[in-house]
């Protein structure tokens, strides 16, 4: 795989990091709270945000759609970890100990993008940023209708593939938004 590649996935999910670490000694894990579904729901605002953006070429708030990137990041990997957790666990967690989670669900996403850019040969690099929204609509519609199945697929891979490939999505939208500045 590029190293280039590499290395920029490790800097947004730093930067990411960064801001969920923020956040939680800010909030807590107020979010320990919110079902698979509703963290679907709430990627699904934020996907459906930059298209309405991308599609009006205007917006009334002044928040840039790389913010709903690094949410959408954060998102999928709170999706990741909390299906890791139970109803037993804690509801609070301390950043310390959500840490070494947050480096498992970008480390084990980080090695399925090397695998896929390595079949694909980063095809996505041609991709439009609209293009890459409107997959990122499309795995949330997956995964929704997986939830809505109570989680049986009969073929199709189940909701944390989808969570990653979102991710990996959101990375790329980054790379190229920043690399066209």
């Amino acid at each position: 795989m590029n190293e280039q590649t590499t290395q920029q996935y490790q800097e947004i999910i730093a930067e990411c990091k960064e801001i969920f670490e923020k956040k939680t000694r800010d909030y807590g894990t107020a979010w320990r709270i919110l079902r698979l579904s509703s963290i679907t729901d709430q990627l699904l605002i934020k996907a459906q945000r930059i298209r309405s953006i991308q599609e009006k070429g205007t917006q009334k708030i002044e928040e840039e759609i790389e913010n709903d990137f690094i949410g959408i990041i954060n998102y999928c990997v709170i999706a990741l970890i909390q299906m890791h957790l139970t109803l037993e666990d804690e509801m609070e967690i301390s950043f310390e100990k959500l840490e070494p989670l947050y480096d498992k669900a970008a480390n084990d996403t980080l090695k399925l993008l090397e695998d896929k850019n390595h079949d694909y040969g980063e095809a996505w690099r041609d991709m439009r940023i609209a293009s890459i929204t409107d997959i990122v609509l499309m795995k949330l519609f997956r995964v929704k209708q997986i939830e809505d199945n109570s989680g049986a697929t009969l073929i199709s891979e189940g909701v944390d593939a989808n969570y990653q490939d979102m991710l990996n999505y959101a990375v790329f939208a980054l790379i190229l938004i920043r690399e066209q500045v």
